[in-house]
Protein backbone atom coordinates (compact mmCIF):
# COMPACT_ATOMS: atom_id res chain seq x y z
CA UNK A 1 0.00 0.00 0.00
CA UNK A 2 1.16 2.89 -1.12
CA UNK A 3 1.60 6.07 0.96
CA UNK A 4 -1.38 9.20 0.14
CA UNK A 5 -0.15 12.15 -1.85
CA UNK A 6 -1.54 14.69 1.17
CA UNK A 7 1.12 12.27 3.24
CA UNK A 8 4.36 12.50 0.89
CA UNK A 9 4.10 15.78 0.53
CA UNK A 10 4.28 16.82 4.22
CA UNK A 11 7.27 14.83 4.49
CA UNK A 12 8.98 15.90 1.78
CA UNK A 13 8.17 19.47 3.57
CA UNK A 14 9.50 17.97 6.68
CA UNK A 15 13.10 16.03 5.62
CA UNK A 16 13.58 18.76 2.62
CA UNK A 17 12.90 22.20 4.43
CA UNK A 18 12.31 20.68 7.99
CA UNK A 19 8.95 22.16 8.29
CA UNK A 20 7.99 21.81 11.79
CA UNK A 21 4.07 22.91 10.68
CA UNK A 22 4.10 20.42 8.02
CA UNK A 23 5.74 18.01 11.17
CA UNK A 24 3.03 19.09 13.03
CA UNK A 25 -0.06 18.21 11.23
CA UNK A 26 1.76 14.68 10.74
CA UNK A 27 1.72 14.55 14.68
CA UNK A 28 -1.95 15.43 14.67
CA UNK A 29 -3.24 13.13 12.27
CA UNK A 30 -1.21 10.12 13.42
CA UNK A 31 -1.71 10.76 17.58
CA UNK A 32 -4.31 9.20 18.39
CA UNK A 33 -3.46 5.85 16.78
CA UNK A 34 -0.25 5.82 17.90
CA UNK A 35 -0.89 6.50 21.45
CA UNK A 36 -3.27 3.84 21.33
CA UNK A 37 -1.84 1.34 20.36
CA UNK A 38 0.87 1.86 22.86
CA UNK A 39 -2.06 2.31 25.60
CA UNK A 40 -2.69 -1.41 24.68
CA UNK A 41 0.91 -2.51 24.76
CA UNK A 42 1.57 -1.08 28.40
CA UNK A 43 -2.09 -2.18 29.49
CA UNK A 44 -3.39 1.28 29.98
CA UNK A 45 -0.51 2.58 31.60
CA UNK A 46 -1.89 6.45 30.12
CA UNK A 47 1.49 8.19 31.80
CA UNK A 48 4.10 5.93 30.10
CA UNK A 49 2.23 5.39 26.68
CA UNK A 50 2.56 9.29 26.04
CA UNK A 51 6.28 9.07 26.84
CA UNK A 52 7.07 6.52 24.13
CA UNK A 53 4.36 8.49 21.88
CA UNK A 54 6.63 11.47 22.08
CA UNK A 55 9.76 9.06 21.71
CA UNK A 56 7.87 7.82 18.46
CA UNK A 57 7.24 11.31 16.90
CA UNK A 58 10.72 12.15 17.44
CA UNK A 59 12.18 9.46 16.34
CA UNK A 60 10.13 10.03 13.42
CA UNK A 61 10.85 13.87 12.95
CA UNK A 62 15.13 12.78 13.39
CA UNK A 63 14.59 9.72 10.80
CA UNK A 64 11.85 11.30 8.20
CA UNK A 65 14.69 11.09 5.67
CA UNK A 66 14.50 7.36 5.58
CA UNK A 67 10.97 7.25 4.87
CA UNK A 68 10.39 5.89 1.35
CA UNK A 69 6.61 5.30 1.16
CA UNK A 70 6.65 1.59 0.29
CA UNK A 71 4.33 1.17 3.09
CA UNK A 72 1.60 3.93 4.47
CA UNK A 73 2.91 6.79 6.55
CA UNK A 74 0.63 5.02 9.52
CA UNK A 75 2.27 1.73 9.56
CA UNK A 76 5.72 3.61 9.40
CA UNK A 77 4.94 5.64 12.30
CA UNK A 78 3.34 2.22 14.60
CA UNK A 79 6.84 0.52 13.50
CA UNK A 80 8.69 3.32 14.93
CA UNK A 81 6.35 3.16 17.80
CA UNK A 82 6.52 -0.59 18.08
CA UNK A 83 10.71 -0.64 18.28
CA UNK A 84 10.24 2.36 20.60
CA UNK A 85 7.98 0.29 22.93
CA UNK A 86 10.26 -2.76 22.96
CA UNK A 87 13.13 -0.91 23.53
CA UNK A 88 11.96 0.71 26.31
CA UNK A 89 11.18 -3.36 27.72
CA UNK A 90 14.59 -3.94 26.83
CA UNK A 91 15.93 -1.25 29.15
CA UNK A 92 12.79 -2.35 31.82
CA UNK A 93 14.30 -5.61 32.28
CA UNK A 94 17.89 -4.82 33.84
CA UNK A 95 16.45 -2.00 36.08
CA UNK A 96 14.52 -2.35 39.11
CA UNK A 97 12.65 0.26 40.87
CA UNK A 98 11.99 0.39 43.89
CA UNK A 99 8.17 1.68 43.20
CA UNK A 100 7.34 -2.03 41.72
CA UNK A 101 8.53 -3.22 45.04
CA UNK A 102 5.85 -1.61 46.68
CA UNK A 103 3.11 -2.19 43.85
CA UNK A 104 4.43 -5.72 44.12
CA UNK A 105 3.70 -6.18 47.33
CA UNK A 106 0.12 -4.39 46.62
CA UNK A 107 -0.87 -6.84 43.66
CA UNK A 108 -0.42 -7.21 40.38
CA UNK A 109 -1.25 -4.11 37.97
CA UNK A 110 -4.09 -5.90 36.90
CA UNK A 111 -5.46 -6.57 40.56
CA UNK A 112 -5.16 -2.71 41.45
CA UNK A 113 -6.83 -1.65 38.17
CA UNK A 114 -9.89 -4.19 38.74
CA UNK A 115 -9.77 -2.90 42.42
CA UNK A 116 -9.90 0.51 40.85
CA UNK A 117 -12.28 -0.02 38.38
CA UNK A 118 -14.45 -1.07 41.26
CA UNK A 119 -14.47 2.01 43.37
CA UNK A 120 -17.39 4.57 42.86
CA UNK A 121 -15.33 7.08 41.50
CA UNK A 122 -15.03 5.08 37.60
CA UNK A 123 -17.68 5.04 35.44
CA UNK A 124 -18.41 1.79 33.49
CA UNK A 125 -16.42 2.91 30.61
CA UNK A 126 -13.07 2.51 33.29
CA UNK A 127 -14.39 -1.04 34.36
CA UNK A 128 -14.43 -1.80 30.58
CA UNK A 129 -11.15 -0.44 29.66
CA UNK A 130 -9.67 -2.32 32.89
CA UNK A 131 -11.59 -5.60 31.73
CA UNK A 132 -9.80 -5.59 28.70
CA UNK A 133 -6.66 -4.42 29.38
CA UNK A 134 -7.12 -8.00 32.16
CA UNK A 135 -7.74 -9.76 29.00
CA UNK A 136 -4.59 -8.19 27.00
CA UNK A 137 -2.42 -8.76 30.17
CA UNK A 138 -2.79 -12.75 29.90
CA UNK A 139 -1.24 -12.59 26.56
CA UNK A 140 2.15 -12.81 25.99
CA UNK A 141 3.30 -9.89 24.47
CA UNK A 142 3.77 -10.79 20.90
CA UNK A 143 0.52 -12.10 20.95
CA UNK A 144 -0.83 -8.92 22.30
CA UNK A 145 0.89 -6.99 19.86
CA UNK A 146 -0.71 -8.90 16.82
CA UNK A 147 -3.91 -8.93 18.46
CA UNK A 148 -4.12 -5.26 19.38
CA UNK A 149 -3.15 -4.13 15.63
CA UNK A 150 -6.02 -6.60 14.16
CA UNK A 151 -8.93 -6.46 16.62
CA UNK A 152 -8.35 -2.64 17.93
CA UNK A 153 -6.28 -0.90 15.27
CA UNK A 154 -8.02 -2.80 12.26
CA UNK A 155 -4.34 -3.42 10.42
CA UNK A 156 -4.31 -6.26 7.82
CA UNK A 157 -1.85 -9.19 8.44
CA UNK A 158 1.11 -7.84 5.65
CA UNK A 159 0.49 -4.29 7.63
CA UNK A 160 0.82 -6.17 10.86
CA UNK A 161 3.83 -7.93 9.61
CA UNK A 162 5.31 -4.79 8.37
CA UNK A 163 4.82 -3.32 11.17
CA UNK A 164 6.34 -6.06 13.64
CA UNK A 165 9.23 -7.05 11.24
CA UNK A 166 7.43 -10.30 11.95
CA UNK A 167 7.28 -13.25 8.59
CA UNK A 168 3.45 -13.07 7.88
CA UNK A 169 3.25 -17.07 8.78
CA UNK A 170 4.15 -15.89 12.19
CA UNK A 171 1.84 -12.94 12.83
CA UNK A 172 -1.04 -15.54 12.25
CA UNK A 173 0.46 -17.79 14.33
CA UNK A 174 0.47 -15.24 17.16
CA UNK A 175 -3.12 -14.39 16.19
CA UNK A 176 -4.61 -17.82 16.39
CA UNK A 177 -2.81 -18.42 20.01
CA UNK A 178 -3.91 -14.78 21.15
CA UNK A 179 -7.43 -15.28 19.88
CA UNK A 180 -7.31 -18.79 21.67
CA UNK A 181 -5.83 -17.84 24.68
CA UNK A 182 -8.82 -14.76 25.05
CA UNK A 183 -11.06 -17.42 24.53
CA UNK A 184 -10.52 -19.39 27.14
CA UNK A 185 -9.55 -16.37 29.40
CA UNK A 186 -13.07 -14.98 28.93
CA UNK A 187 -14.87 -18.50 29.34
CA UNK A 188 -13.75 -18.99 32.61
CA UNK A 189 -13.83 -15.10 33.95
CA UNK A 190 -16.81 -14.01 31.63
Amino acid sequence: MAASLSDISLVTQVAVFRNKRAFDQIVRKYQSPVRRFLLNLTLGDEMLSDDLAQDTFLKAYLNIGQFRGRASLQTWLMRIAYNVFYDYKRKEKGIVKSAEFAAAAQGTPAENAAAAANSSLFTFHSSLKTDIYRALSILKEEERTCITLQLIDGYALDEIAGITAMPLNTVKSHLRRGKERLATYLKQNG
